[in-house]
């Protein structure tokens, strides 16, 4: 019989004694829709449940998207958080995106990436390691991003006696957040830690808060989830929800959605993303567009005049490139494929808000 596979300790050290923790949800905290959920590092209201799809609300406990921000003049930065579920990896997805924890400091005016930690050894639900030491002196600001395939129930920063720890300020382009709707792409599948997922690495390039609400295996725009969207006060959403959806429902679902949206909220601009292309040119001629896809851009293209300019349609065929080396199993992109995707869509969503004069 074959031994089972023991996760190996993370690279994360153990907290030095004397480290003071701080509760995230005291410091500043981005990526909830709703005050009135479960449990605070959930996505969806409590009134959601029974309403929305199932997958919707098993997904909904997960934290993706979630981020902590705060301000430090610490020489360490440790992290303490405590999962939902100790299944903390999946067959194509690392512990790192589906379970860990992934740090970005503010450097010279862009965020940078620092250190990610997975659950260690032995495995249980409680995780407390040091994400960096010997940090330069200074006061920096952070960006914790929490699990995207498990949910949390506490999450605390710990930083060394003597040092200090503060909220970090507003983001410097003092706008609303951007919602993204859809499906486990969104969400963050097959991302490698938490900050590659798509949304999040859009929030970093434009210094925007998001709230992701990505479902793996649903988003599929049912009119109970679709009603719960119009609450937010977001400055933009983004729909990416076709992939899940069956060719004979897509034109009903999206002629609802932009229904509801242009009654309930006539001055948000709404982007509508097509399926993603999956390029396997070495075997048969390349289709430019799925027969989703079309659907889709015939119902936007009927919408368009009512919308007066503030519905967009992001075509789905340069999403992952075209060499084929984009995704873990055809669907689901790795971090490349997110970051192709974030650099089809950071400049659209730049170019809406620049119009709508929400950024210089």
């Amino acid at each position: 019989m074959e031994k089972p596979v023991v996760p190996q300790k993370p690279a994360g050290s153990e907290p030095a004694p004397g480290t003071r923790w701080h509760d995230a949800r005291t410091l500043t905290f981005e990526g909830r829709g709703w005050d009135d959920t479960p449990g605070f590092f959930d996505r969806l209201p409590t009134r959601a449940e029974g309403k929305v799809h199932e997958l919707d609300w098993r997904f909904a406990q997960h934290s993706a998207g979630m981020v902590v921000r705060f301000v430090t003049d610490a020489a360490a930065v440790s992290a303490r958080w405590l999962l939902k579920s100790t299944d903390i990896a999946m067959l194509h997805m690392p512990s790192t995106g589906v379970s860990g924890v992934d740090l970005y400091v503010r450097y010279d005016g862009q965020w940078c990436w620092l250190a990610a930690l997975r659950p260690g050894t032995p495995l249980g639900p409680v995780n407390e390691y040091t994400l960096i030491a010997d940090l330069p002196p200074g006061r920096w600001e952070y960006s914790l991003y929490l699990p995207l395939y498990n949910g949390v129930t506490a999450v605390e920063v710990g930083i060394p006696a003597g040092a200090t720890i503060a909220a970090a300020p507003p983001r410097r382009r003092k706008v609303r957040p951007v919602v993204f709707y859809g499906t486990s792409i969104p969400q963050g599948g097959c991302a490698s830690r938490p900050g590659m997922a798509y949304p999040s690495i859009i929030s970093r390039r434009l210094d925007l808060p998001i709230i992701n609400l990505g479902f793996s295996g649903s988003g599929r725009c049912e009119p109970a989830i679709v009603d719960l969207l119009v609450e937010l006060d977001a400055e933009l959403f983004v729909v990416d929800s076709i992939v899940n959806m069956d060719a004979g429902i897509v034109e009903e679902r999206m002629r609802h959605l932009l229904d509801v949206f242009r009654r309930a909220r006539p001055t948000t601009p709404l982007v509508l993303m097509e399926e993603t292309v999956h390029p396997r040119v070495f075997m048969k001629e390349r289709t430019i567009q799925t027969v989703k896809s079309a659907i889709l851009q015939k119902v936007c293209d009927e919408y368009a005049g009512a919308w007066n300019g503030r519905l967009f349609l992001v075509k789905g065929d340069q999403l992952l490139g075209n060499d084929g080396e984009a995704t873990v199993d055809g669907i689901h992109p790795t971090d490349v494929g997110f970051l192709r995707m974030a650099d089809v869509l950071t400049p659209v969503i730049g170019r809406i808000l620049t119009a709508e004069g929400r950024l210089p």
